[in-house]
């Protein structure tokens, strides 16, 4: 069997105009140049993709996609990295599931897990199992991605989804 090569995998996301930059797919593109600031550099981006808010709400739809990036970085300071680029970008942390300007998770770190806590990362991203704005993004990406966990591969997990999730390429 072939040795899988990881890469390192983020989620964008969000589903509220920034007041400067306008829609949600312009805030994600700005804020994918803007990581180059911090040596991370984006390689591939997946298709872009409009989804109902998960669990369903009266929210907006959501802009999503999937990013390679690469960097020298360890992953804790790559999710601190992530969570600046929010901030500065008006990210305001409330509620769960709440609608946002922008959302940007660590999903894969080169196939690394880990247990996560107070300013770690958790490996691979605990929730990404169930959301089709994770998981169709990231096929498409990557065809191959088998979760580092399970071992899952990426056409297990999507057909394991719920079926009342609504996405839709752009």
């Amino acid at each position: 069997m072939q040795q899988l090569s990881y890469p390192i995998l983020i989620a964008l996301g969000g589903n509220l105009d920034h007041p400067r930059l306008g829609a949600p797919r312009r805030v994600l593109e700005a804020a994918l140049a803007d990581l180059g600031r911090f040596g991370i550099r984006t390689m591939r981006v997946s298709p872009w993709y409009r989804t109902a808010p998960v669990p369903p709400s009266d929210q907006p739809w959501y802009v999503n996609a999937v990013a390679e990036v690469e960097t020298d970085l360890s992953a804790d300071r790559l999710l601190a990295c992530l969570h600046e680029v929010e901030a500065g970008f008006g990210r305001a942390r409330s509620t769960a599931n709440a609608a946002r300007i922008i959302d940007l998770d660590l999903l894969d770190f080169r196939g690394q897990t880990a247990a996560g806590g107070p300013g770690r990362a958790t490996l691979p991203h605990p929730r990404m199992e169930g959301r089709a704005f994770v998981l169709l993004p990231l096929a498409d990406l990557e065809p191959r991605w088998r979760h580092p966990v399970s071992g899952a591969s990426i056409g297990e997990l999507i057909a394991r989804l719920p079926a009342d999730q609504v996405i839709e390429r752009m």
